[in-house]
C-alpha cells in the first residue's frame, strides 16, 4: 500500500466493501450528527464519504478538523443503506469507516469557502486561485480545458499536420495591438518582443518548406481587457498550409472545429452548414463582424421610405453624403411598453433613442390575445405545461405549443385591420409605413425600430440593439452553435487622423493583388476571414502576401516606406526572395472556444491563473517594481509618476 493512499477519492465502490483502504484528500465537509462524524473527502478525481464514531481511534482529531485541512485516513469500506445511497456520486454506494487519520496540511480559516458556488468578489477570487480552483465548477472547467488542448492536437495530427514550436523572445511585429516589450542586458536599449502571434515564424516555416504547421500557441498582447478576452495572454491553434486558397484553410478548419463542438458541448445542436458572409453585408444585417445567427434578426436599409418624407429628423439627415437610415425588426415586439425599453436602451448606449413603428390591430381583443401570444412565446420553452385564463375567462391549461395553437385559432375568428402606432408612423403616414412593414416582412404584433446616420456611428448601437431585441423577445435560439465564416474583410481604414492604416493583419493577399493596390486603398478587399459563432470570433486568418512588391506597396498605402518594411520584416522579405510558395492560415482562440463550451460569460473562469481587469495577478504580485540592480543591468531608468 502507498505510503498515502491505496485509491482515489472518486474509484471505490459496492466491489471494495469489506477491503482495507487508504485515501488521502482535502476535507470539503464535515456534518455532526451526535456522536458521529460525517466527513466529504475529497481529491482531484472526486468524494468519498468517511465516517467515525466516537468509538474510531480517529475521532478525537477528525473532530477537530477546519474545512480544507489536507488528511490521510485508513478505513474499511462499507455499503450504505439503500435508503442513504447517493446516485450523484459515483462513490455514492459506500461509505468508509476510519481506524486511523494523519493531518497531512492544516489548513487555516478560509477566506472563501470551496464547498458550494457561492458567488464571492473577483479580487478574492483571484488573490486566493488556489483555493477556487479547487471548487467544483471552475475545477472543470479547467479540466474541460485540458481535454479540449489534447483533442485539437489529436485532431491536427490526425489531419497530416505537424506541430512546431516558434520562439517567445522575438521582434516588435504589427499585428493591431501593443506589444511586451522585453528590454535586452547585452544590447542596450534595444528591446525584444512577447509575439503577439506567431505570425511571421509560421510564414517563414512554410518558406522553408514545411507543408502543414500547427501549434498551440501563447501570445502576448497589451490590450484593455474585456470579458471575452484576456490582458495579457491566451492560447490559440495556430496554424499554416502551403499552396492553399482560402476554400482549402475553411475545408481543413470545419471538421476540426464542427468535430470539437460535438464533442464537448454538452449534446448542444451543432450547426454544419457555415455560410460565407461578406464583411459588409455583415456590418449592415448584424450590426458586427461577428453575428449570432441563432438571432434571426436582419437589418435592413429603409432610406428611400424617409428621404423626402414627413419625419424631418431623418428627412433632413439623408440630405447629408454617406448617410443612410436601417431598420431593425422586431417580431412580437409590438408594444409601446417594449418599445420605451428599447429607446432607453439606445439611450443607455450614448444615443438621443430610436425612433419606431409598431402594428397593431384596431380591435382591442385581438390586441389581448396577440400580447398574450408573445408573452406566452419569450416566457416558456416548448413542452412546458401552462395555465392560463382566456380573454373571456375560460381556463385553458396545457403544453406551451398547444396553449398558442389555441390562442392563434381564436385569433383568426376575429375580424380587424392592422394599423401603424408611434411617432414615426404619424408623421410618414399610413402608405409608407405601410411599404415598411411590406419590406421588412411584418405583421400586426409586430414593431420595427430605426437608426440613422453616416453608419460606422451607429452599426455597434444597432448590432447590441439587435442582439437585445432577440434576447428579450425570445427569438434567439439558446443552447446551440451556429457558425460562420465572414470574408471580404477590407484591407485597409481611415484612423480618427485622417490617415490610411491596416485595418486588419497586414500580411494578408490583397485580392486583386498588385492592380488593385494601384486604386482606392479604401475599395481594397483582403483575402481576409474571421470564423464567428454565437456573437463570439472564434478564428481569424488570411492567405498571406508572399509577393515582395506587392507586400512593399500594400505597405506603402499604409505609411511605410521600403526601408522601414526592409529594417522591420527582414527576416521575412529577405525569405520571400527566394521561393515561397503561396500559403495562409488561421488561429482559433482556445480560451474563448473552451469558454462557449463550458457555457461561461467571462474568460477569467476558463484561465488557470487570470490577471484582473487591471492587468493584475494579485496572487503573484505582477506587475512589480524592480530592483535598483535589475535597473542597473538594463541600464534603464523608471521615471516617477506625474
Amino acid at each position: 500500500m502507498s505510503v498515502y493512499r491505496s485509491h482515489t477519492c472518486g474509484e471505490l465502490t459496492a466491489a471494495n466493501a469489506g477491503t482495507e483502504v487508504r485515501l488521502s484528500g482535502w476535507v470539503h465537509r464535515v456534518r455532526d450528527h451526535g456522536g458521529v462524524l460525517f466527513i466529504d473527502l475529497r481529491d482531484h478525481y472526486g468524494m468519498t464519504q468517511v465516517i467515525a464514531d466516537s468509538d474510531s481511534p480517529a475521532f478525537s482529531t477528525l473532530e477537530r478538523l477546519r474545512a480544507e485541512t489536507v488528511i490521510r485516513i485508513d478505513g474499511r469500506v462499507k455499503l450504505r443503506d439503500a435508503s442513504l445511497i447517493n446516485p450523484k456520486l459515483p462513490t455514492g454506494e459506500i461509505e468508509v469507516y476510519v481506524t486511523g487519520t494523519e493531518i497531512l496540511g492544516p489548513s487555516d480559516d478560509l477566506p472563501l469557502p470551496v464547498f458550494g458556488d457561492q458567488d464571492y468578489p473577483e479580487e478574492t477570487r483571484l488573490a486566493y486561485r488556489f483555493l477556487d480552483l479547487r471548487r467544483e465548477s471552475l475545477h472543470g472547467n479547467i479540466m474541460l480545458r485540458s481535454r479540449v488542448v489534447k483533442w485539437l492536437r489529436d485532431a491536427m495530427w490526425d489531419g497530416g499536420f505537424t506541430e512546431f514550436q516558434t520562439p517567445i523572445i522575438t521582434a516588435s511585429s504589427p499585428e493591431g495591438a501593443r506589444d511586451f516589450l522585453v528590454p535586452s542586458r547585452l544590447h542596450p536599449g534595444k528591446f525584444y518582443a512577447l509575439p503577439q502571434a506567431p505570425q511571421q515564424f509560421k510564414q517563414l516555416i512554410m518558406v522553408a518548406g514545411f507543408d502543414k504547421y500547427f501549434q498551440i500557441a501563447p501570445c502576448f498582447r497589451d490590450e484593455d481587457p474585456r470579458a471575452d478576452r484576456s490582458p495579457t495572454d491566451f492560447y490559440q491553434l495556430d496554424v499554416e498550409m502551403s499552396f492553399v486558397e482560402q476554400k482549402d484553410v475553411f475545408a481543413a478548419i470545419q471538421p476540426v472545429i464542427q468535430g470539437l463542438f460535438e464533442e464537448f458541448g454538452g449534446g448542444r445542436p451543432v450547426d454544419s452548414e457555415w455560410p460565407l458572409i461578406p464583411y459588409a453585408e455583415s456590418m449592415l444585417k448584424y450590426g458586427t463582424d461577428k453575428p449570432d445567427l441563432r438571432n434571426p434578426i436582419e437589418m435592413q436599409v429603409v432610406s428611400d421610405h424617409f428621404r423626402g418624407s414627413g419625419f424631418a429628423i431623418f428627412a433632413k439627415l439623408l440630405e447629408q453624403d454617406g448617410t443612410e437610415v436601417r431598420a431593425i425588426p422586431a417580431p412580437g415586439g409590438g408594444s409601446r411598453k417594449f418599445a420605451d425599453r428599447m429607446n432607453a436602451f439606445a439611450q443607455q448606449q450614448g444615443l438621443p433613442g430610436m425612433g419606431y413603428i409598431f402594428w397593431r390591430p384596431n380591435s382591442e381583443a385581438a390586441a389581448i390575445l396577440l400580447t398574450r401570444i408573445r408573452d406566452i412565446s419569450s416566457q416558456f420553452e416548448a413542452g412546458t405545461q401552462i395555465t392560463i385564463q382566456t380573454h373571456d375567462g375560460k381556463k385553458l391549461q396545457g403544453e406551451r405549443n398547444y396553449i398558442l395553437e389555441q390562442l392563434k385559432a381564436e385569433l383568426a375568428k376575429i375580424d380587424y385591420d392592422v394599423e401603424a402606432a408611434g411617432p414615426i408612423a404619424k408623421a410618414l403616414g399610413p402608405e409608407k409605413t405601410e411599404a415598411i412593414r411590406t419590406q421588412l416582412g411584418l405583421s400586426e404584433g409586430d414593431a420595427a425600430f430605426f437608426l440613422g446616420g453616416k453608419p460606422e456611428a451607429f452599426e455597434s448601437v444597432a448590432g447590441r440593439a439587435r442582439t437585445e431585441i432577440g434576447r428579450e423577445l425570445g427569438l434567439t435560439q439558446e443552447n446551440q452553435f451556429k457558425f460562420a465564416w465572414i470574408v471580404d474583410f477590407p484591407m485597409y481604414e481611415r484612423g480618427d487622423d485622417g490617415k490610411i492604416d491596416f485595418s486588419h493583419n497586414p500580411f494578408s493577399m490583397p485580392q486583386g493583388g498588385m492592380e488593385a493596390l494601384e486604386g482606392d486603398p479604401l475599395a481594397v478587399k483582403g483575402y481576409q476571414y474571421d470564423l464567428a459563432c454565437n456573437g463570439y470570433e472564434l478564428v481569424s486568418g488570411a492567405i498571406r502576401n508572399h509577393q515582395p512588391e506587392i507586400m512593399f506597396k500594400a505597405f506603402e498605402l499604409a505609411g511605410y516606406g521600403k526601408d522601414e518594411v526592409e529594417k522591420r520584416f527582414g527576416g521575412m522579405v529577405k525569405a520571400f526572395r527566394y521561393g515561397a510558395p503561396p500559403h495562409g492560415g488561421c488561429a482559433a482562440g482556445i480560451d474563448r472556444i473552451v469558454m462557449l463550451l463550458a457555457d461561461e460569460q467571462n474568460i477569467r473562469e476558463v484561465i488557470m491563473f487570470p490577471m484582473n481587469q487591471r492587468a493584475e495577478d494579485l496572487m503573484m504580485g505582477a506587475p512589480s517594481e524592480p530592483s535598483n540592480e535589475q535597473l542597473r543591468d538594463l541600464r534603464l531608468r523608471v521615471l516617477p509618476k506625474e
